[in-house]
């Protein structure tokens, strides 16, 4: 049967909820469309922009009657940067669409009617949350700037004058970086050509120490004026690590090896009394405050009395199943990272924790080896990437039979596959969930499951 709608067709619809990736959802005759920039409540005019079999894809051109609950939005660059989705959505709308999200995956993709979600955990803060923003340069008549890529634009980056979800410090740090690019008659990189020298700003915030690292990420080249561009940045008391890093690739990524032009190897951050060194290419949630939050529900749900083996499995540097220690007998963690393993095994160290072990490795390939150095756990702790577990790693873990398994996930869709596998096919069930805001104004929603099994 044919899709009702056609490519460049324009259309009113009604937006009734928030998909996840922050679309709106419209029906038409019960087709689905999903519109960007649709807010909830909404009437839309909008231009279908795909058709597929089964849905469609448009862009709200214009709000014929406004239903969503609207604030004003403080960022002059708002909606055209691609950073913020929401900011002229009040704030309990957002908390509330995210939930939605979460019960509404688990419900409909994990078969989990029968759950009562845990009521979602707001953001301590709206805004100026993060800890760590990666800038592109961009060309502009008056030299290299700073920002980010244009929403839905792959290929037009939007230059920056003041970013909401960074600090104070932030701005003034990315401002200096400019402006010492443009003192060099540095040209920035454009993808489209490939051409040009400087390619991203990575910027890094301790929270609770104030210190800050900074990684110059561009093309392959000589770097002229490094001197300069330290002397500028050592000016700021809270700078304490400058790295440049090359990408040779034609793929945006600033994920680079680098070196250090600068100051310190890493910065430090303090997580629930904890010490951590963040090095430029360390996974840390990005939002400080809510992380401590996270970590504080994943403890709760993972109940340790003091006696318990625990395994860590996707474990970065080490941040929650540090915070797991004190309670735990044992704590075991796997990372496929070696860099990431080598900052857990220090900052186990570093905090003068002796109970934890952290191993390189892929996690469905490693747990047998592992259960055979450590013995069966007692709580198996999961914090996948956003495509969550592989097929292979939900039957490894569940493999493990484990009597408390604790998932944080940053993807609802792919938590809610794996919930279903894990009680339909093995044995587990759905005790608890709850949603974290840990990035107000965007799509993206944290949830922290507990799955349990009789022994």
């Amino acid at each position: 049967m044919a899709a009702p709608v056609r490519e460049n067709q324009e259309l009113e619809l009604t937006i009734d909820a928030l998909a996840y990736g922050g679309n709106g959802v419209a029906r038409l005759n019960g087709f689905v469309v999903f519109v960007r920039r649709g807010l909830p409540g909404d009437r839309v005019r909008a231009r279908v922009t795909k058709v597929k079999r089964n849905h469609a894809e448009a862009l709200a051109l214009e709000v014929v009657e406004a239903g969503a609950p609207r604030v004003e939005a403080p960022c002059k660059h708002y909606p055209t940067c691609g950073g913020c989705r929401f900011q002229d959505l009040a704030y309990e709308a957002q908390l509330e669409a995210k939930a939605r999200q979460v019960e509404d995956a688990l419900r409909r993709i994990g078969g989990l009617g029968e759950l009562e979600l845990e009521q979602a955990v707001p953001a301590e803060s709206i805004f100026h949350y993060r800890n760590k923003l990666e800038y592109s340069f961009t060309p502009t008549r008056e030299g290299a700037g700073l920002g980010f890529h244009v929403a839905g634009r792959w290929d037009e980056v939007l230059e920056i004058e003041r970013c909401w979800l960074t600090t104070d410090l932030g701005n003034v740090l990315r401002e200096a970086v400019k402006e010492w690019a443009r003192e060099q008659g540095l040209r920035a990189y454009d993808q489209e050509t490939q051409s040009g020298f400087l390619r991203h700003l990575v910027l890094r915030e301790g929270r609770n120490t104030g210190q800050a690292l900074l990684v110059l990420v561009t093309a392959p080249g000589e770097l002229q004026g490094q001197e300069r561009l330290v002397e500028r940045l050592r000016a700021f008391p809270e700078v304490r690590s400058i790295h440049w890093g090359v990408n040779d690739g034609p793929a945006e990524i600033t994920n680079v090896p680098s070196r250090l032009l600068w100051g310190e190897e890493a910065i430090e951050e303090q997580l629930l009394g904890l010490r951590f060194r963040i090095r430029p290419n360390a996974f840390l949630q990005t939002n400080t405050a809510m992380c401590e939050v996270l970590y504080r529900l994943a403890g709760e749900y993972a109940g340790l009395t003091g006696g318990e083996t625990v395994y860590d499995l996707y474990c970065g540097i080490g941040t929650i199943g540090l915070t797991l220690a004190r309670e735990a007998l044992t704590v075991w963690g796997v990372e496929a990272s070696e860099e990431s393993v080598a900052c857990a095994l220090e900052n186990a160290e570093l905090n003068g924790i002796p109970n934890t072990a952290f191993f390189a490795g892929d996690v469905a390939a490693s747990v047998d080896e592992l259960r055979d150095r450590a013995g069966a756990p007692d709580v198996v702790v999961v914090d996948p990437p956003r495509a969550g577990l592989s097929g292979k790693a939900v039957r490894t873990v569940a493999g493990l039979e484990a009597p408390r398994l604790v998932y944080v996930s940053c993807n609802p869709t792919t938590l809610a596959g794996n919930a279903k596998e894990l009680v339909r096919e093995h044995g587990y069930r759905l005790e608890r969930a709850r949603p974290l805001d840990m990035f107000p104004h965007t799509p993206h929603v944290e949830t922290v499951a507990l799955f349990t099994r009789e022994a």
